[in-house]
């Protein structure tokens, strides 16, 4: 059985300090259990971050 996802994306412009952005990515990753997937930094300064979550799938037992 192979692990299911749910994406989320985020996008800091360009005059965000890296403390800001951790500290946002991080209450993410405490409370909501999600998990650095992918981080692009482009030249211009700007972030765009994308975090993942496994989909628990809940099947009957009666």
């Amino acid at each position: 059985m192979s692990a299911t996802y749910e994406y989320r994306e985020f996008s800091f412009p360009r005059g965000t300090s890296r403390d800001s952005a951790r500290s946002v990515l991080t209450e993410y990753a405490e409370y909501g259990k999600w998990e650095l997937a992918r981080l692009r930094l482009y030249p211009d300064g700007r972030r765009r971050v994308w975090m993942r979550r496994r989909v628990m799938r809940i099947s009957r037992t009666a």
